[in-house]
């Protein structure tokens, strides 16, 4: 295993507990993505890793070795920032090769080296520029060019795309990914942003108040997801969830009696006075009839035509939800709607521990 952290745990002097028992191995050329909501401790993890944070407790281990007292240079990383921390004053050939520079290499060797990986970043034609002649994007492949160059094996990436707008965003994401495939460095990647974690991870680390909370695969956190939390954070618009105790094997949602038998078989009669969570996301949803599932009566509140689907805001009774269709099947709002839901994209989960409910 490349890089391992075991029970790794940050707490400040204040005593606020940061990071909480984090377990986690990565693989050699793995790209790794946490993700989660502001102040979950994604970020605190990241600088453990790099050695700007000391681990309270816990070893973090790179090809085995103990490297908890390591500095950031004998851990041999590179970091890109979310602020892209360029010299102004310096060209975009100098700030690539700062690095180099202050290690003393020839500067021959500097040179080839720089052209090498600003051809990688199409940032060729802008060597001889200064930072504040460069686009958001253009900067942060400067960033990004400056680690790249050091020929580490570990590149560590908090944020990198947050100061970008959202064109310059699915730009730079596929070009870390094209990055990253060249390279075949080891990268673990922080960001709030679950559309970057999809499309950049090979696998994913959901991260909640300094636990995690689920690591997998984009397809395994979007079609398995363990818990509540994991199942409303990854995807968008999030699962719907329709809570209810369960009477006489069925919960209700608004006028609709959802019969849990269907779903559970035998097993519903475990449940029976409890409180239940049903899931199912909105893109999941059907607007004819389906062999096996759930028949759903509702009422359209509002409308969003997104272009090639419209999200759609119902209640049923007290409760909401929203369905994902096909633009073309846009409802007037303030009319009553019918909509089904597959089995096969219904999801269970225990109110009380908020963990997935496993039927197999």
């Amino acid at each position: 295993m490349f890089i391992e952290l075991k029970n790794v745990n940050k707490i400040y002097p204040n005593g606020f507990h940061a990071v909480h028992n984090f377990n986690l191995e990565i693989e050699k050329g793995e790209f790794v993505v946490f993700v989660g909501p502001s102040g979950c401790g994604k970020s605190t993890t990241l600088r453990m890793i790099a050695g700007l944070e000391n681990i309270s407790s816990g070893e973090f281990l790179i090809n085995g070795i103990r490297a908890n007292e390591k500095s950031p240079r004998e851990r041999e990383v590179a970091m890109v920032f979310q602020s892209y921390a360029l010299y102004p004053q310096m060209t975009v050939f100098d700030n690539i090769a700062f690095g180099l520079t202050l290690q003393g290499v020839d500067e021959d060797v500097i040179e080839e080296r720089v052209k090498k990986t600003a051809k990688i970043l199409g940032l060729t034609d802008y060597l001889d520029r200064l930072p504040r002649a460069l686009s958001g994007g253009q900067r942060q492949r400067v960033a990004i060019g400056r680690a790249l160059i050091r020929k580490v094996g570990i590149f560590l990436m908090d944020e990198p795309l947050s100061n970008l707008d959202a064109k310059q965003r699915v730009t730079m994401r596929s070009e870390i990914a094209q990055i990253h495939q060249e390279t075949g460095a080891t990268t673990i990647y922080v960001t709030h942003d679950q559309t970057e974690a999809m499309t950049l991870a090979d696998r994913i680390v959901v991260m909640k108040a300094g636990y995690v909370m689920q690591v997998g695969s984009p397809y395994d956190l979007y079609f398995n997801p363990e818990n509540v939390f994991v199942a409303g954070f990854i995807g968008e618009p999030p699962m719907n969830f329709i809570r209810g105790t369960v009477r006489g094997g069925a919960i209700p949602f608004g006028d609709n009696s959802l019969d849990l038998s269907l779903k559970m078989g035998s097993r519903v009669g475990e449940y029976e006075g409890k409180e239940i969570i049903l899931g199912f996301r909105p893109e999941h949803v059907s607007l004819l009839p389906v062999e096996k599932g759930y028949r759903i009566g509702c009422r359209v509140e509002l409308t969003e035509m997104l272009g090639d689907n419209t999200n759609i805001y119902i209640t049923a009774g007290d409760s909401q939800a929203i369905l994902k269709v096909d633009s073309h099947d846009t409802p007037e709002t303030d009319i009553d709607f019918t909509f089904h839901v597959p089995l096969e994209s219904v999801y269970l989960f225990d109110a009380e521990t908020e963990s997935r409910i496993h039927l197999d």
